[in-house]
């Protein structure tokens, strides 16, 4: 694939930061930014940012197409990062002649990247854009899970063309081979029906109130350890703090929480894709949302530049083994803490009826959830996790 004719390049002109104290050590002096009708190598390359100026899927936020310079202005006077990290920025994607064909070419470039072990960061753009992301993982041949910071499901009429406010049921009908599991984080409850509510539950996907999660950070961190796909609707920030979306409200996460949020996002060893949509410029009092999206970006980069590697199960002597005994079907309950990093996992079966086959799932946890085994109780993501497995 030759990325340079698919995009067009960011006009490094539209940040001045000459003047800046210490302007070397800025973000924007330790990138390498795509140029006309060159062709970069890749394997320099660790993480790829690319903005994809589509809205016209979207609902009321056409304006979000505008948004990739805006973030791109504010998230380049940033300083850098300790550690060294190798960055493109491929510019902005040329729009298609209709909505689906850009999904058909970012899709196309996203499984591209994928498979060159690049991490692309998606600067939206409408929240639609994360079904051409899924796409990518399908064209692959990729099982994903997928995790998506938002306050709405997003599930709308299978019916009904795709929105940004309806395409999650484009991706569980499409996704019955390569879907294995998605997760809402920070959903409001009052923003959505009954009935979505209801088929969630009934699908056995993970929802997790924005209310409960604010209790503890901490526990977003293995439901993100497990994923694949990241997706980030800004409207989940409280309009206080992100004045520049027209769809949040007057709750849902702070500024410094969604921040913390993410980088637990970039940390996840399994993670491989990463967007942030619905961000609109023309509604942004005084930057004040683009500079909280710079934020979020930075902290998921450093996220990725703290991945300590514990989730491969190489060596099991890098683990601590608990195993609980539990009343009931299941008879025990398999935990493993890792030495390095003091996260846990516990282990969940899969059974295959046809034959004498079994195979074990380790699905990321807390040690809460240990607390609960020994309270002689099954978690429930670990429930929901089994039956996902074997029905």
């Amino acid at each position: 694939m030759v990325l340079s004719t698919h995009f067009i390049p960011y006009d490094t002109e539209q940040i001045s930061v000459k003047n800046l104290p210490y302007a070397t050590s800025l973000i924007f002096n330790k990138l390498f930014f795509l140029e006309e009708d060159s062709e970069p190598d890749l394997s320099q390359f660790d993480i790829a940012l690319l903005g994809v100026p589509e809205a016209r899927n979207s609902y009321k936020n056409s304006s979000s197409a505008l948004a990739p310079d805006e973030i791109r202005r504010q998230f380049y006077q940033l300083y850098s990062w300790n550690l060294p990290v190798r960055i493109i920025d491929l510019g902005n994607l040329i729009p298609g002649v209709t909505v689906d064909s850009t999904y058909e070419i970012l899709s196309d470039i996203l499984a591209y990247l994928l498979e060159n072990k690049i991490i692309p960061i998606i600067l939206g753009g409408s929240n639609d854009l994360a079904y051409a992301n899924y796409l990518a993982y399908r064209k692959i041949e990729q099982v994903v899970n997928i995790v998506a910071i938002d306050p709405r499901f997003d599930i709308g009429n299978e019916k009904l063309p795709i929105s940004s406010n309806a395409y999650l049921n484009k991706i569980i009908l499409n996704g019955a081979n390569y879907l294995l599991n998605y997760s809402n984080i920070g959903y409001q409850t009052y923003l959505n029906s009954r009935e979505e509510i209801e088929l969630m539950e009934k699908l056995f996907l993970d929802t997790y109130r924005v209310g409960m999660m604010r209790q503890d950070l901490t526990e977003v961190e293995p439901i993100v350890r497990n994923a694949e796909m990241v997706s980030l609707d800004i409207a989940v920030v409280r309009r206080p703090d992100a004045c520049g979306c027209p769809h949040n409200s007057a709750n849902g996460f702070y500024g410094e929480e969604i921040c913390q949020v993410v980088r637990y996002a970039g940390l996840s060893d399994k993670l491989t894709s990463f967007g942030i949509y619905e961000y609109d410029p023309t509604l942004d009092y005084g930057n004040q949302t683009s500079q909280l999206i710079s934020h979020i970006l930075w902290y998921f980069i450093e996220g990725y530049l703290y991945r300590q590697d514990d989730c491969s199960f190489k060596n099991k002597n890098n683990y601590i083994k608990y195993s609980v005994a539990v009343s009931g079907s299941v008879d025990e309950l398999v935990f493993y803490c890792s030495k390095k990093t003091s996260r846990w996992w516990m282990v969940v079966p899969i059974i295959n009826l046809k034959s004498d086959i079994k195979q074990n799932y380790y699905l990321p946890c807390s040690q809460k959830d240990y607390e609960i085994a020994k309270q002689d109780k099954i978690p429930e993501r670990w429930w929901k996790t089994y039956h996902k497995l074997n029905r």
